[in-house]
């Protein structure tokens, strides 16, 4: 099938250019590691990323997905906006690409800065790795698939990881699912794949403080319905915070989105 030219270009010093010398000098640059998470098996976890940190997500005890949320700490209205950041960027994220925040804020919440799987490509069932195509499993669509109740979904984890943040239910929103291989089959359905069976890891750069919350699903290495997974096979996350040592080069300020149409209040 032929390529069709992408609806959002990115044209050299459009809002969508990213400069890359300025990311790639932060992941090369000297740090100071700040804190170390493990996130357990069938749970959540969240932490806060001060402006210009960079955090990074490793899986050292085998392959293991996440649901991955972010929110501004200082304003939880602002958050990552999985949709339009699946526009603007790619429905697949690797290094360099942005996670954009929601209206009427619309503005980059954190920037990926090193994927150990940017060479996964698309593999023969056109799978690719780190996706926004799908969103959290939940309890909900669980018991109307299954009539079954379980409280242990990433929707659910994530609920109860960032309730001590002063956030609920309701600010748990669509996910990037790191390190998730999938992708659309020939009836245009959505399929989920087994996660690369090396360690791996990614890592990110804020441009402002933000909070992230993260949730290792529980069916096996991905959060697959019909997979039957057990509890020995999901496996610990781990995540690390680094403050970089070149100070204010890492800020970089972004106004908030427009000022507001259809006369709507601001």
């Amino acid at each position: 099938m032929p390529s069709y030219p992408a609806a959002y270009q990115s044209t050299k010093g459009s809002a969508l250019d990213v400069d890359r010398d300025f990311y790639q000098a932060l992941a090369d640059g000297e740090r100071q590691l700040k804190q170390q998470y493990r996130v357990p098996i069938r749970s959540g976890f969240a932490w806060e990323v001060p402006a210009g940190h960079l955090f990074r997500i490793t899986t050292p005890e085998g392959p293991q997905v996440g649901d991955l949320n972010i929110w501004n700490r200082h304003n939880p209205r602002e958050r990552m906006w999985a949709a339009r950041t699946r526009q603007l960027q790619r429905a697949h994220l690797s290094t360099f690409d942005r996670l954009w925040s929601n209206l009427p804020f619309l503005r980059p919440i954190a920037t990926i800065t090193a994927d150990s799987l940017a060479d996964y490509g698309i593999d023969e069932h056109g799978g690719r790795i780190h996706d926004l195509l799908g969103t959290r499993c939940d309890p909900y669509v669980n018991k109307l698939l299954t009539g079954e109740d379980f409280d242990f979904h990433c929707h659910s984890n994530l609920t109860r990881a960032v309730q001590p943040y002063g956030l609920t239910e309701f600010d748990v929103h669509d996910v990037l699912n790191v390190f998730q291989c999938t992708g659309l089959n020939a009836e245009d359905k959505y399929f989920m794949k087994s996660c690369r069976r090396r360690p791996v890891t990614t890592s990110n750069s804020s441009p402002k403080s933000i909070c992230c919350a993260r949730s290792p699903p529980v069916r096996a290495a991905i959060c697959l319905w019909r997979c039957g997974a057990t509890k020995r096979r999901t496996r610990c996350l781990f995540v690390a915070r680094w403050a970089l040592r070149s100070g204010g080069r890492t800020r970089r300020c972004w106004p908030t989105g427009g000022a507001g149409f259809a006369g709507l209040p601001r």
